[in-house]
């Protein structure tokens, strides 16, 4: 019985005042009932940085909400990813935080026929090989996904294929993909939009560490 909400936030740095919700209820509720109630609730919105806005409204929150147990961590690239991964958010018993960019909402993406479908979702802790490389990974989520693709045509010019990962999730986080890019590659370079301490790239090395 019950709804699959779907809050929005005019920017995800306005979900600082909905936080003991999102963390303390949303996240929580599944454990503290032993498994009886599910909380499919779906908190969307833009997320990093954007044009002409202040720094308060400029933080990227995928590493924090990353952290929270019992929450599901959604940070799509391009318009496969947002179509594909919403209905997968909406579909999920679970909590999802789904984390847009604004400075992405006027690009368009080609779509293939498969995204065009109705029945089009993509599996939530899946990350995509953008472009396939042999001398470097490099790993992002987002808007960085773009910066990773630019580089890698760069580094094309001068002999060096890169390949280009997509997280498309941040939690759960596909580090099967990534280690086996990595041991094909032996070079990684993270890249993300949040503060490098505790971020998302740090958790990367750490489970390549492990």
């Amino acid at each position: 019985a019950g709804l699959r909400p779907i809050c929005e936030f005019m920017t995800f740095n306005f979900a600082m005042q909905a936080i003991d919700q999102i963390i303390n209820s949303a996240a929580k509720t599944f454990y503290m009932s032993a498994g009886r109630v599910n909380v499919p609730i779906v908190f969307r919105g833009p997320n990093g940085a954007a044009a002409g806005v202040g720094a308060q409204h400029s933080q990227c929150f995928g590493a924090w909400y990353a952290h929270c147990p019992g929450l599901k961590v959604i940070s799509p690239y391009n318009s496969e990813d947002c179509k594909g991964l919403l209905k997968a958010a909406i579909r999920d018993p679970d909590p999802v935080v789904f984390l847009e960019n604004e400075l992405l909402y006027g690009v368009q993406y080609p779509m293939s026929d498969e995204a065009l479908s109705k029945d089009f979702v993509l599996p939530i802790g899946k990350a995509k090989i953008e472009r396939a490389g042999n001398h470097v990974t490099l790993v992002a989520h987002s808007k960085a996904v773009e910066l990773a693709l630019e580089a890698a045509n760069q580094l094309a010019g001068k002999g060096i294929e890169a390949e280009v990962i997509n997280l498309r999730s941040l939690r759960p986080l596909d580090i099967t993909t990534i280690l086996k890019s990595v041991v094909k590659t032996h070079h990684i370079v993270t890249v993300e939009q949040g503060w490098p301490t505790c971020g998302i790239g740090a958790e990367i090395s750490a489970k390549i560490m492990e």
